[in-house]
């Protein structure tokens, strides 16, 4: 099994009231001798907003802004902006984001040339209800039942008067093209499912009704062992590497003490993403100690960033909903154990 070290918790909620709650699940960006750190900050009433902070030898805050990066200004995002990932594609900066307007929960989009001011360009995920998203995507053949056990119950036409929407979170965008094509990852649970475009102006509803139209030949990783058996999601924004895309997600299994969620990894093909070649059969790490498994939501290690550093892979997440924490791996042992279980062509 690859070895993994607990680095511990690097940055915690403070009195300020946009993060008085809690701090979560951060996007990270390694640039010019630091770690850029966009993070959830979670305020009273559930209310997320994106806070900053500048880290040093990828563990020690070296500077922290006192008010959001960014927050809800849109009726899409008006109740929170959540779980932010980043990557840098030619010059330009790409945060996806969840946007919460108190009912729906989707994928969004900011883009900036300077980390400093951006510009929001609104959802990117398709925004259909779970009726149609269920008649569009079983229209060759039925989808796998947990499709209907976790997003059934947004049957519901509407609720305080706003169309209930098939939730569609986790967007990673790969950091830069493959072929010629943006690649990116999104999940309706219970499984990730895979785009690509030649420009993100491509995602019109005629795109998205034709990608439910296949919808299962987007479907890339699906629940295969008992450690992520409930559902799964995205992580980190994919890793390029000789061995192939290193992904690092999360995985999600029910207890009796309620979901438990584990870091995992996989890697997806170099050339042709679509394509899974190999995937851990255990999971990286899981909730262990108490920041871990006590807090907002108790055991809950939830990957959203990392940063490489020689042969060493720091993998930030976030921890029970209330703190940030990071763990590292020797790159090179996480991809020996993936390259020796690599998929048969």
């Amino acid at each position: 099994m690859v070895r993994v070290k607990r680095e511990g918790i690097i940055l915690e909620k403070t009195t300020l009231g946009f993060e008085c709650s809690g701090v979560l699940n951060p996007a990270v960006l390694y640039e010019e001798g630091a770690v850029h750190m966009f993070y959830r900050a979670l305020g009273k009433d559930n209310y997320s907003s994106i806070g900053y902070c500048r880290i040093r030898d990828q563990l020690k805050v070296e500077s922290r802004m006192e008010i959001p990066l960014l927050f809800p200004q849109y009726e899409y995002e008006k109740k929170g902006i959540e779980d932010p990932r980043i990557v840098k594609i030619g010059n330009t900066y790409y945060l996806t984001y969840t946007a919460f307007d108190g009912v729906n929960a989707m994928g969004a989009l900011a883009t900036s040339q300077d980390l400093v001011i951006w510009e929001k360009r609104g959802l990117i995920v398709p925004q259909y209800s779970y009726e149609e998203f269920k008649h569009l995507a079983e229209s060759r053949g039925e989808l796998n039942e947990k499709y209907f056990r976790f997003n059934g119950k947004y049957v519901v036409p509407k609720k305080d008067r706003k169309k209930i929407l098939l939730w569609d979170k986790d967007i990673l965008l790969f950091p830069r093209r493959v072929n010629g094509r943006l690649y990116f990852l999104h999940r309706i649970k219970p499984d990730i499912q895979i785009v690509s475009v030649h420009d993100l102006s491509e995602l019109t509803h005629s795109f998205w009704d034709a990608f439910l139209l296949t919808f299962s030949d987007h479907i890339l990783i699906s629940p295969k062992y008992d450690h992520e058996v409930s559902y799964l999601g995205g992580g980190c924004p994919p890793i390029e590497t000789e061995a192939g895309w290193l992904l690092i997600y999360h995985g999600v299994h029910d207890t009796v003490e309620g979901y438990v969620y584990c870091v995992c990894a996989a890697l997806l093909d170099l050339e042709d993403p679509a394509h899974e070649i190999a995937r851990l059969p255990y999971p990286l790490f899981r909730p262990e100690y108490n920041y871990e498994q006590h807090g907002l939501v108790n055991n809950v290690c939830f990957p959203t960033g990392t940063v490489i550093n020689d042969d060493t892979l720091y993998i930030y997440y976030g921890a029970a909903d209330e703190h940030i924490a990071c763990a590292s791996v020797r790159l090179s042992e996480l991809l020996n154990e993936l390259n020796a279980l690599k998929l048969a062509p």
